[in-house]
């Protein structure tokens, strides 16, 4: 009896230790990637910052009616909250800031209250809409904008 009863405290004893190298060894290696994730916000940024343009196959409607030719050779640089813009005529101006809404990854705001929301982004495209109305319309027609460039 007494031999019973150390082959079971030697097999509980056993199986404790196996368990706490276990978890030991699980915890210091599950633990993955010490690398702090970037939020959807950082993601996003990452990829507009570049130069956009009109070509190969960008454009600028106005109420769906295609505008494009009114703004010729249009560029927009996105820096770390920043852009500068080329023959952008009425829709921007040729430089100025930006900021995230709140968390969100597809709402931006300028500096000069402009809102707008990003409708698809990608390495190599870049759309994104916003309404002019009278009262945030320095020059241009009022209305709604889908500007939708590429790299």
């Amino acid at each position: 009896m007494k031999q019973k009863i150390i082959r079971t405290n030697y097999m509980l004893l056993k199986s404790l230790m196996l368990g706490i190298i276990l978890l030991t060894t699980a915890s210091c290696k599950g633990g993955g990637d010490d690398t702090p994730q970037k939020t959807p916000q950082e993601i996003a940024q990452e990829v507009m910052e570049a130069t956009w343009s009109l070509e190969n196959g960008g454009s600028i409607t106005l109420d769906g009616s295609n505008v494009s030719n009114r703004y010729e050779g249009f560029t927009l640089r996105i820096g770390n909250k920043t852009y500068t813009t080329t023959n952008a005529g009425e829709l921007f101006p040729a430089t100025g800031t930006w900021n995230w809404v709140g968390t969100s990854d597809d709402q931006v705001t300028t500096e000069s209250g402009k809102e707008i929301t990003i409708t698809e982004l990608s390495s190599t495209r870049f759309a994104f809409s916003f309404r002019k109305t009278d009262q945030n319309v320095a020059a241009g027609v009022p209305g709604n904008y889908v500007v939708t460039l590429t790299k």
